[in-house]
């Protein structure tokens, strides 16, 4: 394995309210660095010495422990094996916090948030991931604010005595986002994630401001299923005016290629060239899943509108309505993981399985 888990360290905050646990979960990324004061390079943050680093925490009035990843995995080398390591840990000591916070490098965090969402099926705890742009080390960081924050809404919990977020989430810079609606829009500021097609669930001001109406609601009367099952035999196809029969055919005869999502224009649009279409008819014959996402940030696939979107659909091309690529990718990977035949997963891709898209009539 290209890691392994170092250990558990427990921190107490100061005014400590025994009743709120939460586990800080660094897997790495950039938030974790410091630098180095003689070389200037950036170094893995010891979160060992997390109060020394960030005295802040001490006025929480809980209690934080935390679990660290050794080495940290930088997020470009993110992988499903590294997702169901993570949900290990979450499952291992799920009925001993209330909450849960993963650091995590911003880069892959989209993809990290939609798997984890998926895996983590009646979620009944808040799953809270978080990151920043600039290095916890630094002056201007805007780590610090992402991870205090994030902690107390893992911590938070409504009048009952319940979660108030209980689901798999996203906080960056002031905004809580359902973790399978995110996708990174912005590599140099601070305000570099966005929910495209869903509403915020939260805003972080003077005080936080949770749209309960948003969040999802699990049965409290069921277990949580932690789910492993994954098949990597998936691959994203991006249409661009110009592309050739070469690079559709390199994408559609991958040896054991299961399902592709593919990336139109605008509502669901893709070129009506015979040899494209004929590509695709032999490749769903083939019982190939195609997934038609949207290549627009905001909005969703709605192949009846055009023609060249009827073509697709008379194909047997499968609607991704406004499921982000991200989120698109690691269902099938999921479905595939768990068995399901190439019909099963063409009928439930676009049934929301945890909120990751929306049906509109």
């Amino acid at each position: 394995m290209p890691f392994k888990l170092l250990y558990l360290h427990k921190i107490y905050a100061g005014m400590i309210d025994r009743n709120a646990k939460v586990l800080l979960i660094y897997t790495g990324g950039t938030i974790g660095m410091v630098e180095n004061a003689e070389t200037g390079a950036l170094e893995p943050f010891n979160f060992s010495h997390l109060y020394a680093n960030m005295p802040e925490i001490k006025r929480l009035k809980f209690n934080v422990e935390t679990y660290l990843f050794d080495p940290p995995i930088d997020s470009s080398d993110m992988s499903p094996s590294i997702w169901q390591h993570i949900v290990h840990v979450i499952e291992d000591l799920y009925n001993e916090f209330d909450g849960f916070v993963i650091l995590h490098g911003t880069d892959t965090m989209a993809y990290t948030a939609s798997a984890l969402s998926l895996m983590l099926d009646n979620l009944t705890k808040p799953v809270i991931l978080t990151g920043s742009q600039l290095p916890i080390g630094k002056l201007r960081t805007d780590g610090k604010e992402n991870l205090i924050t994030a902690l107390e809404i893992a911590a938070d919990k409504d009048a009952a005595g319940r979660p108030i977020v209980p689901e798999l989430c996203v906080y960056m810079q002031n905004l809580l986002m359902r973790g399978n609606r995110t996708a990174k829009i912005n590599a140099n500021n601070f305000s570099a994630f966005t929910s495209p097609n869903y509403p915020y669930l939260g805003e972080a001001g003077l005080n936080i401001r949770y749209s309960g109406q948003f969040i999802l609601k699990p049965d409290y009367t069921k277990p949580v299923y932690f789910n492993y099952a994954m098949d990597p035999h998936v691959v994203i196809l991006k249409l661009f005016p110009g592309i050739t029969k070469e690079v559709v055919q390199a994408h559609l005869a991958i040896p054991g290629i299961k399902g592709v999502v593919l990336e139109t224009y605008g509502t669901g649009n893709s070129p009506i060239y015979p040899w494209f279409t004929d590509m695709l008819r032999d490749a769903i014959e083939r019982e190939i899943v195609i997934v038609n996402v949207t290549q627009c940030l905001y909005g969703g696939v709605e192949m009846h509108r055009y023609e060249n979107g009827q073509r697709l659909e008379k194909l047997g091309v499968v609607s991704g309505h406004d499921i982000t690529t991200e989120a698109a990718l690691t269902k099938l990977m999921i479905l595939f993981g768990e068995g399901k035949t190439p019909a099963e997963v063409n009928r439930l891709m676009p049934v929301p399985r945890r909120g990751e898209l929306t049906v509109r009539g």
